[in-house]
């Protein structure tokens, strides 16, 4: 009797988990696949650049990792949206699920004005971290038009927090996919003039995507005011209503998400520059190889998301086993995909490298060389990326920012950064060697995420 006790309670064990890893895919695969529609709209700015040519394209990157680090940081702001909402709505405090968004809004207002006149002054950025002057030049054009889009991506990015705690993320996916779409025609009308249209080149790449998170905002924005379980928040009605309780929680809470996401995509930044230093070829090759990473990276990066709902709900229950089983299996499934994306990337580099390039380029050789150098390395640290982003996104489950932040700020910039530099200058291993660096500074930080998440209660996080 005793043994079929024990086998009968492993099977409800067993069934409790794979309930929970049902839960965390049903909430974070459409996400993953927003976040993926997302990066697309980045990858089909590259391609269509990338048929302009190597100085376009080099000009492009350095734009976009100016502008990725502003908007990652207001969307670091905006995110901690989720777990106050998250929260809220596991204790049923729906009216504060509500506020959490409106003030979440008027977020995005205050933090898009200083951040878009920074964005104004991308060519003297770009001049004085030592890049080439008709570069920065073409990136500071560019990014006159690109800055535009910063509004209304971070208004989305709040209601898709806000449609993702209420358990509704297939929203999300179908609002970014269209979005996706509409971008990609754009980019074809105004870089290329097709159909009678002017060819604005890198301009018209600006535009595109301007009007493509106009758009985006105003679909996901429609069905949150339509949707018969959303519109009775009212998100909107007494917009002006201030509430600065919760305004100021969320930017307590916010500044170290944002912080922690800048300390990593500011080390990309750093490198981009660096590699700047050591050529336009290896530049445009990093560019490439960076987005392929980042194409993966949305994966775990969406099941983190649904991670920190997971464990927000729970929290906000009370339910510690349950906090546990959420983050554990947001881990699991976090490092089996970024371990697959490691095989594709050792298996097939020169057909990703070789999408992004024009045949014919006399310099296309030389990036199929320099990016399936840089993809070997990104490989190793796809699963320390899959960690890392997991146990971020379950630690900002239980309100849990500024510790995770210090350990960003020590793995990505003490370590990796220090020896990113060191590897490629020093050691002279060149470009190589700055992603070494990289993936140093993305295991250390994936390491002591997860020591802490599994000493959540010793340390006082439940």
């Amino acid at each position: 009797m005793a043994s079929l006790a024990s086998d009968g309670a492993a099977q409800n064990g067993a069934a409790v988990w794979i309930r929970e890893i049902r839960a965390t895919l049903a909430l974070g695969l459409p996400v993953a696949g927003a976040q993926l529609a997302q990066t697309a709209i980045n990858t089909t700015d590259v391609l269509m650049i990338g048929q302009l040519g190597t100085e376009p394209l080099a000009a492009a990157v350095l734009t976009f990792n100016i502008y990725i680090v502003i908007f990652l940081f207001g969307a670091g702001l905006v995110q901690a949206v989720m777990p106050l909402a998250a929260r809220a709505r596991g204790e049923r405090r729906m009216r504060d699920v509500r506020r959490s968004v409106r003030m979440g809004l008027w977020v995005v207002i205050a933090y898009s004005v200083p951040a878009m006149i920074v964005m104004w002054h991308t060519e003297s950025l770009l001049l004085a971290f030592g890049q080439d002057p008709e570069l920065s030049q073409s990136a500071g054009s560019y990014m006159r038009y690109l800055q535009w889009t910063l509004p209304p991506a971070l208004a989305t990015m709040g209601l898709r927090n806000f449609v993702a705690v209420m358990e509704m993320t297939q929203v999300v996916l179908w609002a970014t996919v269209a979005g996706a779409l509409v971008n990609a025609l754009l980019d074809y009308v105004l870089i290329f003039g097709a159909f009678g249209a002017p060819r604005l080149e890198l301009v018209g790449a600006g535009i595109a995507s301007m009007g493509t998170a106009t758009a985006t905002f105003l679909l996901l924005l429609a069905y949150t005011l339509r949707q018969r379980k959303l519109r009775r928040f009212a998100i909107l009605g007494r917009f002006w209503r201030s509430d600065w309780t919760v305004f100021f929680q969320i930017l307590k809470l916010g500044w170290p998400i944002g912080l922690t996401i800048l300390a990593e995509v500011g080390l990309f930044v750093a490198s981009a520059l660096m590699m700047g230093w050591i050529g336009t070829v290896p530049l445009a090759a990093h560019g490439i190889a960076t987005q392929c990473a980042s194409l993966t990276f949305m994966i775990p990066l969406g099941l983190g998301m649904a991670g920190t709902i997971r464990v927000g709900l729970a929290h906000g229950r009370g339910d510690r086993i349950g906090v546990g089983r959420a983050g554990w299996t947001t881990f699991g499934l976090s490092i089996g995909v970024m371990f697959c994306a490691a095989l594709v990337f050792w298996s097939v580099p020169d057909l990703l490298i070789g999408a992004f390039t024009k045949e014919g380029n006399p310099d296309t050789p030389k990036v199929l060389v320099a990016g399936t150098a840089f993809l070997a390395v990104a490989a190793v640290f796809q699963i320390f990326d899959g960690a890392q982003v997991a146990g971020a996104s379950i630690l900002r489950g239980l309100s849990d920012t500024r510790v995770p932040m210090i350990i960003a700020v020590v793995g990505y910039w003490g370590i990796g950064m220090t020896l990113a530099y060191g590897l490629a200058f020093g050691a002279g291993w060149g470009g190589v060697g700055l992603w070494w660096g990289l993936a140093s500074g993305l295991a250390f930080v994936a390491i002591i995420a997860m020591w802490r998440f599994a000493w959540r209660e010793r340390l006082g996080l439940v």
